[in-house]
């Protein structure tokens, strides 16, 4: 280890516990990566901290030392956001994870950043309280705000930026505020906590969430449909929202996607472009939305219907959904995994993705793509060998294809998934001269650049 880096270490020694501080290999190997295919890069230290007051003293001696600071929940990023590339000190959260206090008559609850959504929901359940924002993979709460998350529920509750009632932040100078507060809402001045929901630890270390949390439905029902083409599913999707159905998620899995649910999930679902469908409300209403939503696909050509009332056979139908990388993971040893998502306005959906179809059949490339087809976002999942060049170019290019037709049509690089430093070089098509006003605020509230360097927004100089 360097002199300067033996400082860096025993100045956090200063603040912190020795067992709250590492340098140990495999330590720092856990925090060199994210579940993205990006390459991988090894931090000079990870700290646990376990309180905001650490937090912000290590903040401080990074500010005092000009070091990078990475923070870290779980490591399911899927752009490469937590990749300590410019080294320095990773904060891994996972040592801050109370559920702190449930305002039960007000739907709010107050947490950590290292409560994953799971350990919140097994807390909510005890008061008939649940928490809405549901990405598949069981994150931390302080990344899903970081990423501004979203998932399979969005269509019906919202994406994480929806959620946050106030978050606390530690400043790149180890000063901490509030963004908001527990009002239903409010006129006054800037609005911060959408200016730190997606930020990606760009502008500080969220260290404590205020969100709100709903009541557990009265009544569940899921549904399996299958379609002859992929266009008809998200036609059917498009009529289902636009008759007003109170649909809680509506999922695409394409013929190729379902095909892998199978081998892995044991089901015997038909292979066919088939939605995953749930209906939340009381039970006339959600009778009256079953009803409708049949009569809808079957002016699609929905080839088959399924519903699902019981709790066991619901459970298993959003299993399969959840685990489809997995199981793109495991039918293909040796390769990797690289998951792209972006997000149209929903009338454009259905063309958007037949050319993610045609693109991906156009290069021979092994992938599926499934959606949150209710919110205009769907993700391709490729299965590449990193190691093969010609394999990971077509991989970009198809990366880029469908960026490219995204914002196109009025759409986005990324619907949740986030920039990090895979979308990086979307940004100035995307948002033009608003990127400059991002940039000027970045090197407002980060006047050094420590706080996750050359990740989200690119530096002044980049040419992109």
């Amino acid at each position: 280890m360097k002199t300067s880096e033996n400082q860096l270490l025993e100045e956090l020694k200063g603040v912190l516990r020795d067992d709250q501080v590492s340098v140990n290999e495999t330590v720092l190997a856990q925090h060199s990566k994210d579940e993205s295919y990006h390459k991988e890069s090894l931090p000079d230290i990870v700290v646990f901290p376990e309180s905001t007051e650490q937090v912000s003293e290590i903040i401080k001696v990074a500010d005092r030392t000009s070091t990078p600071v990475i923070p870290f929940g779980l490591g399911t990023s899927l752009e490469g956001h937590v990749i300590p590339y410019d080294k320095g000190i990773t904060v891994d959260f996972s040592q801050m994870n109370k559920v702190l206090e449930i305002r039960e008559k007000d739907f709010l609850v107050k947490v950590q950043p290292g409560v994953t959504r799971s350990q919140l929901n097994k807390e909510l359940k005890k008061y008939g309280l649940f928490f809405s924002v549901d990405p598949g993979a069981d994150a931390t709460l302080g990344g899903m705000a970081a990423t501004n998350a979203s998932g399979t529920t969005s269509v019906k509750y919202g994406v994480m930026e929806d959620q946050i009632r106030s978050l606390e932040v530690v400043l790149p100078d180890g000063e901490t505020i509030q963004t908001g507060n527990l009002a239903q809402k409010s006129s006054s001045g800037y609005n911060l906590n959408s200016l730190y929901t997606g930020s990606e630890g760009t502008l500080g270390c969220i260290t404590e969430l205020t969100l709100k949390v709903y009541g557990i439905p009265e009544n569940i029902a899921a549904a399996r449909a299958s379609f002859p083409t992929v266009n008809d599913a998200v036609e059917a999707v498009v009529s289902i929202l636009q008759a007003g159905v109170s649909i809680a998620r509506v999922e695409l899995v394409d013929e190729p996607s379902i095909r892998q649910v199978n081998l892995f999930s044991e089901t015997e679902y038909k292979e066919k472009a088939t939605l995953f469908l749930e209906f939340h409300g009381n039970e006339p209403g959600l009778n009256h939305d079953v009803a409708f939503t049949e009569e809808i696909v079957a002016d699609h050509n929905c080839e088959e219907v399924f519903f699902e009332k019981d709790n066991a056979a619901r459970n298993k139908l959003w299993e399969a959904r959840h685990n489809l990388a997995y199981a793109f993971v495991h039918g293909n040893p040796g390769k990797k995994l690289m998951v792209t998502d972006v997000c149209v306005p929903i009338s454009e959906l259905a063309g958007a993705i037949r050319h993610g179809r045609e693109t991906i059949d156009e290069l021979g490339v092994d992938a599926g793509i499934v959606g949150h087809v209710g919110d205009g976002n769907y993700h391709a999942l490729l299965m590449i060998d990193i190691n093969n060049a010609e394999e990971v170019s077509k991989a970009n290019r198809f990366n880029e294809a469908i960026v490219e037709y995204a914002l196109a049509c009025g759409g986005t690089c990324t619907g949740e998934h986030g920039v990090g430093i895979g979308k990086m070089k979307y940004l100035r098509k995307e948002h033009d001269k608003a990127l400059d006003v991002m940039q000027a605020l970045k090197a407002a509230l980060d006047p050094k650049g420590i706080m996750n360097p050359n990740k989200l927004v690119p530096g002044k100089g980049d040419s992109l």
